[in-house]
């Protein structure tokens, strides 16, 4: 038996009491995985499919090397390896409704931005860049020409924006259809105050030209779908994936596999971020690290879990980074190359990625050769990637009759302590999403029983489990807590 350090990322730690990682003992991968697996039972359904196999949507790396490039669960091990658990981490942050989309500008109509000669004010702007050997003019001229589409212009897609602009990238298209939220400006740098309610391409556009009036910025205010994001995406030489769901990064990996261009992915959760350039051209694809999403309601978003203001931002400075080196034709970008970081230790961790041989989309004979239906991939039924999966629902107006009636139905709290501290319904009992498994029997009693979250995804994943167990009367609570503080108790805060 070999003595192996196993790494845990950030989705799973609340399983093992917040470590980051545990020490086991194990001839092989396989035998270390179930062992874990064993130990914490609440761990087994992250880490293990229904047949015992490990999920597709989890890596596993010995050392530096992902298994599946050695011997799979067969691997063996040997005294002081680290086995590394990489999981797959949506991010972002959800809110706001869909607005009415817009058709994408044609490319015909665009501007062109060529390598004109640059007058004093530009030399002055950009001296700092061009006074680098590996950009000079030559560079510069090339980051003029340059055309950027960011999906996403949240978390990650603000601060990559800024720095793309600040740095003279010739058009930067942006994909959204959010309104600004009070809950963004903790990290959404893009905004102010001011821009609460506004359309987010509305006041990203301003900010964006303000900074540099010689930068052309194209929105695109649309949900990214099967449908149109290949004519949005085609004009455009890089894509920064700045999303926060599943379905939209796999739309996006392939439909810049099909259109044979790169990707800059970026993805946050609390404290981690990861980064990578997926390019099939000369590397693996986010298929060939992911082949499947997780489960639905497995990987909660930021929404949900919380994230650390400041990390979004710097990885989506490293996003614009591996941009800027792509258009400039400079350095290593990070094809082939997964970089970890944990803002709680300030460290920093790459692994290894490479080209699936069998990969659906991007292997030299592939499957899948048109884009697909997303959120049927992932698991996600059409239209209800916020609001959760179809369960019986009531209304904050007669929940509140309900509970000033003779028999008040039993209210489930499913968040966590954390957001129970910042506000709760008065009547309500607090059983955490992963607990309620184990405390249904504080429920037997009761003849009706109403469950909410924040917005309702998670209490209507909890009022799926129970109606599978057998409870009948069961309802969610539409819209969650923000509904009820909206249409209810303005007393309590929305988030």
């Amino acid at each position: 038996m070999a003595e192996v350090t196993v790494k845990v990322p950030a989705p799973l730690r609340s399983f093992l009491d917040g470590r980051t990682e545990v020490r086991l003992a194990g001839a092989t991968i396989g035998g270390v995985v179930h062992q874990l697996a064993e130990a914490h039972p609440a761990l087994r359904k992250r880490l293990l499919g229904p047949e015992g196999r490990l999920r597709n949507s989890v890596a596993l790396y010995l050392n530096d090397e992902d298994v599946r490039n050695l011997q799979r669960d067969e691997t063996p091990l040997k005294d002081g390896d680290v086995v590394s658990i990489v999981a797959a981490v949506a991010g972002g942050s959800v809110g706001g409704s869909p607005r009415r989309a817009r058709a994408p500008r044609s490319r015909a109509n665009s501007t062109k931005t060529g390598a004109a000669t640059m007058g004093p004010e530009e030399l002055r702007r950009y001296s700092r860049h061009i006074l680098l050997p590996e950009v000079g003019l030559a560079g510069q001229n090339k980051l003029r020409q340059g055309k950027v589409l960011l999906v996403g212009a949240g978390g990650l897609g603000a601060p990559a924006a800024l720095y793309l602009a600040a740095a003279g990238v010739g058009e930067l298209g942006l994909v959204d259809f959010d309104s600004v939220d009070p809950s963004n400006l903790q990290r959404q740098v893009l905004y102010t105050t001011s821009d609460v309610g506004r359309p987010k391409l509305t006041a990203a556009r301003a900010r964006l030209e303000a900074l540099n009036p010689g930068v052309r910025v194209v929105p695109h205010e649309a949900r990214l779908s099967s449908e149109n994001a290949l004519e949005i995406l085609e004009p455009y030489d890089i894509v920064v994936d700045g999303t926060d769901n599943f379905p939209t990064r796999y739309l996006i990996n392939d439909a810049c596999v099909l259109l044979g261009k790169p990707t800059v992915y970026g993805s946050i959760y609390r404290f981690e971020g990861q980064v990578s350039v997926f390019d099939a051209r000369r590397g693996p694809c986010y298929r060939c690290l992911y082949p499947e999403p997780p489960p639905p309601d497995l990987v909660p978003s930021c929404a949900e879990a919380g994230v650390l203001g400041v990390l979004p931002g710097l990885i989506g400075i490293l996003q614009a980074t591996e941009t800027l080196k792509l258009i400039l034709g400079i350095g290593e970008p990070l094809v082939g190359r997964l970089l970890l970081y944990d803002a709680l230790s300030l460290s920093f961790r790459e692994l290894k990625l490479r080209k699936n041989p069998h990969c659906v989309l991007c292997s030299s004979h592939p499957t899948q050769t048109t884009l697909i239906d997303y959120p049927a991939f992932c698991g996600v039924p059409a239209g209800t990637e916020r609001e959760g999966p179809g369960v019986p629902e009531i209304e904050p107006e007669e929940l509140a009759r309900a509970l000033e009636g003779s028999h008040p139905p039993f209210v489930i709290d499913v968040r966590e302590p954390k957001e129970w501290e910042m506000g709760h319904l008065r009547q309500a009992h607090l059983i955490p999403k992963d607990e309620l498994p184990q405390r249904l029997d504080e429920l037997t009693h009761a003849r009706e029983v109403v469950l909410y979250c924040r917005s309702g995804h998670r209490s209507a994943a909890s009022t799926r489990l129970l109606l599978d167990l057998g409870f009948t009367n069961v309802r969610n609570l539409k819209g969650g807590i923000n509904a009820w503080a909206e249409r209810i108790d303005p007393s309590l805060p929305q988030y």
